[in-house]
C-alpha cells in the first residue's frame, strides 16, 4: 500500500504546481498516511491537488482499517467464502484470541466506521459549508472526518498557515467536539465498542474493556488537567483565551496526544513541562485493535500493574478480581522494552543528523514511532537521512508492537528443561 501511494502521489497530477513530488517526500508522505501517522514534510493543503488529496484519504482509509478488512467486505458483497485462512488473518489482524465471531466482528468495524465518519461529515459540513463553500465545505469535512475516525492527524488548512494543523479553529466548540469525538472513537478500539454494544445482552464487559474505559478516563483526566493548568498563563498558547475557550483547547489537546494527530494550539510555543507531558501520551497511545498507535493503553496497564505487584511483593497481577497470565504480563514488558528501545534509537540519530536539541529530537521519535503525527516543528526540517530513519520509525511504530505481540505468541512453548535457580544482586 505504501508504495502504490508514493507512487500516484509521485505523478505530476497530484501536485498543485503540476510537477512531481521526489520520491523521499512521496515515500515519507504514503507511509505517514497509511501508519496513520500524520507527520509530513510538505504542506498537504499548499501541496497537493485535489486528487493526491484523495488518495492520501484513501490511503488513510485502508491504513486505518487494514486492507484485510476491505478484502473480507468484498467477499461478503460478492458472496465468496471466507475460509480458514482469511479467518485467521483476521484474527490476527484484530489480536483476538479465538476465530468465533471474527467476520461479525469485522462487520461491526465497518457500520461503526461508516456510521460515525458520516456523522463527522455532517457535522463538520455545517461549520465548513458556509464557510467554504458547498465543494470546498463537504470534501473538507469528507477528508477531516476520516483523518480523525482514523488517528491520521492530516489536514487541509495549510493554505492559512502552512502546518497549522486546526489552530485557527482553537475557539470553535463544533470543530473541536466532532474531531475529538471521531478520534475517541476511533481510538478506543473496536472489540471495546463491540463489547459495549453487546453489554445490554450480556450484561458483563471483559476485563480488556474494563481496563481501557479505566484508564483511558484517567489519562484523559489527567491530561487535559495538566495541559490546563500548565498552559493557563502562557502568553503564546492559552493566556489571551477566556477561560472557557481555555476549557474547550485544552480538552483538545490533552486527547489529542493519543494519536489522533491534530493540533488546535501551537505545540512549539508550549512549556516544556507540556511537552513533556505529550510525549508520555503519545507513548501510551490508543486502545488495542483499533486506529491508533504507541504501545496502547493495555499493554502499558499491564506494565505498571506489574510493578505496582512487585512493590506490593504479590506474586500474580489482578484487576477487577482476574489475574491476568504471566505470559501476557512478559509480553507487555516486552513491547514496552522494544518500544522505548526504538525511541531511544531514534532520538539519538536525530540529535546527530538534524542537529537539535534532546527535547524535540524525543518529541518527533515519539511521535513517528506512536505515530501520533504531532511536531515541534522538526519534521519538515528533516534532512534526506532523517526522512528515511523517521520513515522507518512510523513503519516500525504501527507494525512492530503488534507483529512482535503475535511472533511471541507463536513462538510460546513449554520448555522441556528447566536449569537450577539462582538469584542475582538488583540492587
Amino acid at each position: 500500500m505504501i508504495l502504490v501511494g508514493t507512487f500516484f502521489l509521485s505523478l505530476p497530477i497530484s501536485t498543485e504546481s503540476g510537477r512531481s513530488l521526489s520520491f523521499l517526500d512521496a515515500l515519507f508522505t504514503s507511509t505517514s498516511a497509511v501508519c496513520v501517522t500524520g507527520l509530513v514534510v510538505v504542506d498537504t493543503a499548499t501541496t497537493f491537488s485535489r486528487f493526491g488529496e484523495s488518495v492520501i484519504m484513501v490511503l488513510m482509509q485502508l491504513g486505518g482499517l487494514g486492507f484485510m478488512t476491505f478484502g473480507v467486505l468484498y467477499a461478503i458483497l460478492t458472496g465468496r467464502k471466507i475460509g480458514i485462512k482469511e479467518r485467521l488473518v483476521l484474527q490476527q489482524s484484530f489480536n483476538q484470541g479465538q476465530l468465533q465471531g471474527i467476520v461479525r466482528l469485522t462487520l461491526i468495524v465497518f457500520v461503526t466506521t461508516l456510521i460515525t465518519e458520516v456523522l463527522g461529515i455532517i457535522l463538520l459540513a455545517i461549520r465548513w459549508v458556509p464557510e467554504l463553500g458547498w465543494g470546498e465545505g463537504l470534501f473538507n469535512a469528507l477528508f477531516h472526518s476520516i483523518s480523525a475516525f482514523n488517528n491520521a492527524g492530516f489536514d487541509l488548512f495549510g493554505y492559512d498557515t502552512p502546518f497549522s494543523s486546526l489552530t485557527k479553529y482553537a475557539q470553535d466548540p463544533l470543530i473541536n467536539l466532532t474531531i475529538t469525538g471521531l478520534f475517541l472513537i476511533g481510538g478506543i478500539g473496536f472489540v471495546v465498542i463491540m463489547d459495549l454494544l453487546q453489554y445490554p445482552k450480556r450484561r458483563r464487559l471483559s476485563l480488556t474493556t474494563k481496563l481501557v474505559l479505566t484508564a483511558y478516563g484517567v489519562l484523559v483526566v489527567l491530561g487535559v488537567l495538566l495541559v490546563l493548568l500548565i498552559e493557563w498563563s502562557n502568553p503564546k498558547t492559552l493566556a489571551s483565551l477566556s477561560w472557557l475557550e481555555k476549557i474547550v483547547a485544552s480538552f483538545f489537546q490533552g486527547l489529542t496526544p493519543r494519536s489522533a494527530g491534530f493540533s488546535t494550539l501551537p505545540i512549539a510555543d508550549m512549556y516544556p513541562a507540556t511537552q513533556f507531558i505529550l510525549i508520555m501520551l503519545m507513548f501510551i497511545g490508543a486502545g488495542p485493535s483499533s486506529t491508533g498507535g504507541g504501545i496502547k493503553i493495555t499493554t502499558f496497564v499491564i506494565v505498571f500493574l506489574a510493578v505496582l505487584s512487585m512493590i506490593r511483593g504479590k506474586g500474580d497481577v489482578v484487576s477487577f478480581r482476574r489475574r491476568i497470565p504471566h505470559e501476557q504480563v512478559y509480553r507487555a514488558l516486552t513491547i514496552f522494552a522494544v518500544f522505548l528501545t526504538i525511541i531511544v534509537l531514534v532520538t539519538i540519530i536525530f540529535t546527530i543528523t538534524e542537529r537539535t536539541d534532546l527535547m524535540t529530537a524525543m518529541f518527533e521519535a515519539v511521535s513517528a514511532a506512536g505515530t501520533s503525527g504531532l511536531s515541534l516543528g522538526l519534521t519538515p526540517e528533516l534532512t534526506p537521512f532523517g526522512k528515511i530513519v523517521a520513515t522507518i520509525a512510523m513503519f516500525a511504530g504501527r507494525l512492530g508492537p503488534l507483529t512482535l505481540a503475535f511472533a511471541i505468541a507463536q513462538r510460546e512453548s513449554k520448555e522441556l528443561i528447566r536449569y537450577p535457580e539462582e538469584k542475582t544482586l538488583t540492587v
